[in-house]
């Protein structure tokens, strides 16, 4: 599929646009656009592709996502410990090699802020019955778009990430999830709930600057202990 990035003679932003089928190119608009503001501070560049499937519709967004290049690391400024472990040893038997490649995979994101150990964690988790899994290896990518947005957050603010309390949920540990919402961005792996070294209410304000700016296109919502953000490419706000 041809990569639907164009840039224009302005070295100062980039526009991103997502590739679509054919059927759907008119009716969904899944990833927006960075902004002069964001480009200006940004230099390396990571891609992102996801297969989107819900009740027989089907996109493939293709997105090119700059990174900040300058060391904004905050807390104690090492880098993320690419070392994982003290899951439970039945969720890591059910998961596979999976779990090593994931690993590998958010290793490569060079996150500046978060760590393997951050992202997995919440994977890890039992309701009842029912383990929550990693995400199936073709979304896997869909993740890393969200996860740059959250490091970017947390370099702004200059406030380090406490806690990934959700992300990727299987729709039967999310039925599961008190109050969680049966069609949850959450289970398309584009959707991250998040603690900061600080109040909610601050994390919210800071991610709706940031995506005002241009940063991406997604829900952001409020609540008391944390902050949902979801690249879902329309703005919505609870």
């Amino acid at each position: 599929m041809t990569d639907p990035q164009q840039q224009s003679t302005q070295t100062a932003s980039l526009i991103l646009t997502p590739s679509l089928t054919d059927s759907l190119t008119s009716r969904r608009n899944v990833i927006g656009t960075l902004g002069a503001a964001t480009a200006a501070l940004c230099a390396s560049t990571g891609t992102a592709s996801a297969m989107w499937k819900w009740g027989g519709m089907k996109d493939v967004p293709v997105v090119k996502v700059n990174t900040i290049s300058s060391d904004t690391r905050v807390g104690k400024g090492a880098t993320p410990s690419k070392n994982i472990g003290g899951f439970p040893e039945e969720w890591v038997r059910l998961q596979g090699r999976n779990l090593k490649d994931y690993t590998n995979y958010l290793n490569s994101l060079k996150l500046r802020n978060i760590s393997a150990q951050d992202v997995i964690t919440p994977h890890a988790k039992e309701h009842g019955s029912v383990w929550n899994t990693l995400p199936p290896r073709e979304w896997w990518t869909r993740m890393g778009f969200t996860l740059r947005v959250i490091d970017r957050i947390s370099s702004e603010m200059r406030t380090p990430v406490m806690e990934i309390v959700s992300a990727y949920r299987t729709p039967a540990y999310n039925a599961r999830c008190g109050g969680a919402k049966s069609h949850s961005w959450h289970m398309a792996n584009v959707a991250v709930d998040v603690r900061f070294d600080t109040s909610a209410r601050k994390v919210t304000s800071a991610t709706r600057s940031l995506r005002d700016r241009g940063l991406f296109k997604g829900g952001v919502g409020s609540y008391s202990s944390f902050t949902h953000v979801d690249t879902r490419g329309t703005n919505v706000n609870w």
